[in-house]
Order: structure tokens, then C-alpha cells, then sequence
């Protein structure tokens, strides 16, 4: 969903992280640069070895350069992942977490025509600190859930569909179990849904959801969905097309926006170049979207497909043995 106008210079935020999230930066950053778009990077830090140099894995200065910037990209977080993009999600105001699932050739995708979006409410749900407990018994989580929130991201979910030619969106809930915090999401989605009559509607139960996505994941168009719920069906998703090195991401509020793959810091390789950085590139492309180069993004996306269509210049976890720059020297070149 484009929220920004095009112009003549964007400053990008710029959180490389730790691990294989220095690399897929460097590589993405490489091929952005011959986009012919004025960019201006401006470097924070954040994650694990940030941690470990400056005893806070969030720095204040960084949240300040993401506040400043046009938009926000970022690579990886190890064990602080919970206290930087969540914190970063709080501290910004980032209602609405953006995961496509679309298939790609040689990918090790399961189909062939598999091209749906995750539309996931960010804010509430069981993901908010301070909402946890212990008891004498154990523990206790709050789920919460309310009207503002949800009616926020359904109805962003049906612009998305809207302005995405998408004909269909699919509430995702249990509200058979959960009769008051999930019965309000159901309510809510066809509250929302009156206004989009040219929108076909759908909802299903959430373990539904789980089995359909196997079975028939070329039905679905737009998933909307609370916190829990997308974060498990975005993976099962990942799944089905290859795996997470695959999945772009993205994390949009009112005035700001980060992109991010959804694939760890995966020290087990980084530093040796072996990381695939297509789906941080996936997530500069829903970037160049969100800022309005929508010329741009077809341009890039569509070097990444023929990279993919030829498969002789893949990196190990696609089957080839290209390295992290190999890979984005080719999809330069396809540009």
C-alpha cells in the first residue's frame, strides 16, 4: 500500500543488525543503488552485538534516525529480536505487519500459484509486554483485544485488497472458542466490510485456516488476521514456498514504516557468505512500494524473477553455490 508521495531524495534508515543481517544489507543496498533513485542512508545499530558494546539493544539513537527517516530497513536480530522489532513496533505506532506468501520457480515451492498477503494486527493480542505474570500455580497471559485496533487493520486490509486488485478477504479468528475477544474481531470484520461491497468476504476458524492453506492455498487473496494468529499461519506460509529465506516483511503505522526479512540472524553462517538475500531485497521492493517508486519495484522484482526463472546463479539453500554478492551482482546485471 503505497502512504508516501514520490520525491526527489528519501532518507532510509538503515539497521543491518547482527549475524547474515549485514550481509543481505550490503547486497540489497548494492542493487538499490542502480536504481538511479537519491537515496540517503543513515546507519544505527541495534541486536545482540550491539548488546554486548553498549548495553542496550535498542539504542535511543536509532529509534530517532527510523523516527526521521522515510522508511526503515532492517536485517536480522538474534536472541534481543523480542526487545528491538517489538519495541521498534511499539515506540512507532506500527499497527499493521505485512507478509506476502507468493511462489517463486526454483524455489522448492509445493505450488506454482500461490500469491496471498498476510495482513496481521501488530499492537495487541497476546504480544504486548507487560501482559505476562507469574502465579502461585504458574503463569498467566492477557489477551486483549479491542475495537479500535481490530476495525485499524481489517479496514487496512481491505484497502490493501483495493488498491492491490484483490477480490477477496479472508477474516481468520476462533471465535467458536474465544467467544468475546474473537467474536468482536468477527463482528468487527463485517462491520468494516459493508463499506468494501465490490470486496468478496470470507472468515474462517484459525486451525480452518492452518488445514486450507495445505489444501487449497491458491483461494486465498488477503488474510486478515490478530497478532498470534498471523505470526504462526506467515510461517506455515513460508512453508509453502520455500522457506523463510523467501518471505519479505513489513511493519507500516501512520508515519513510519520497516521492512525486514523474517528470517533470523542465523550466526551458524554469517560471515561466510553464504547467506540468500532475496528476501531482504523482497522487503527494499515492498519499501520502494511503500514510498511510491512503484516503476522501480517492477523493475526490481522482475530481476529477481529472471534470476530465479534461469537458476544458475542461486545460493546454497536454493540448490547452488553461489555466494551472498554473487547473487546480487546477477540481479544487477538482469536490471
Amino acid at each position: 500500500m503505497n502512504t508516501s508521495k514520490t520525491k526527489d531524495k528519501y532518507q532510509l534508515a538503515i539497521v543491518p543488525g547482527d549475524g547474515i543481517g549485514k550481509e543481505v544489507m550490503e547486497a540489497t543496498i548494492y542493487v538499490l543503488d542502480s536504481l538511479g533513485i537519491d537515496f540517503e542512508y543513515v546507519y544505527g545499530e541495534a541486536g545482540d552485538e550491539c548488546l554486548e558494546k553498549t548495553g542496550t539493544a535498542l539504542p535511543k539513537e536509532t529509534l530517532e534516525i527510523i523516527k526521521n527517516a522515510d522508511a526503515c530497513l532492517f536485517g536480522a536480530a538474534g536472541e534481543t529480536a523480542a526487545d528491538v522489532i517489538v519495541k521498534i513496533r511499539q515506540e512507532m505506532k506500527m499497527f499493521a505487519n505485512l507478509r506476502p506468501v507468493k511462489s517463486y520457480p526454483n524455489t522448492n515451492s509445493l505450488f506454482e500459484n500461490i500469491d496471498f498477503m498476510i495482513v496481521r494486527e501488530n499492537t495487541e493480542g497476546l504480544y504486548i509486554a507487560g501482559e505476562e505474570s507469574y502465579t502461585d500455580e504458574g503463569a498467566i497471559a492477557r489477551r486483549i483485544i479491542t475495537r479500535e485496533a481490530e476495525s485499524r487493520i481489517i479496514d487496512y486490509a481491505f484497502r490493501y485488497a483495493k488498491e492491490n486488485n484483490k477480490s477477496k478477504v479472508t477474516g481468520v479468528h476462533k471465535a467458536n472458542v474465544l467467544k468475546k475477544s474473537d467474536g468482536l474481531f468477527k463482528e468487527v470484520f463485517y462491520e468494516v466490510a459493508k463499506n468494501y461491497p465490490d470486496i468478496a468476504t470470507e472468515d474462517f476458524y484459525v486451525d480452518a485456516t492452518a488445514m486450507y492453506l495445505i489444501t487449497q492455498p491458491e483461494s486465498f487473496e488477503v488474510i486478515v488476521t490478530t497478532n498470534l494468529f498471523g505470526d504462526i499461519l506467515s510461517d506455515e506460509g513460508a512453508g509453502l514456498v520455500g522457506g523463510l529465506g523467501l518471505i519479505p516483511s513489513a511493519n507500516i503505522g501512520e508515519d513510519a514504516a520497516l521492512f525486514e526479512p523474517v528470517h533470523g540472524s542465523a550466526p551458524d553462517i554469517a560471515g561466510q557468505g553464504k547467506a540468500n538475500p532475496i528476501a531482504m531485497m523482497l522487503s527494499s521492493i515492498m519499501m520502494l512500494r511503500y514510498i511510491g517508486e512503484n516503476e522501480a519495484a517492477e523493475k526490481f522484482e522482475s530481476a529477481i524473477l529472471k534470476l530465479l526463472t534461469d537458476g544458475n546463479i542461486l545460493t546454497g539453500d536454493l540448490g547452488g553455490s553461489a555466494s551472498t554478492m554473487e547473487l546480487a551482482e546477477a540481479v544487477k546485471n538482469n536490471l
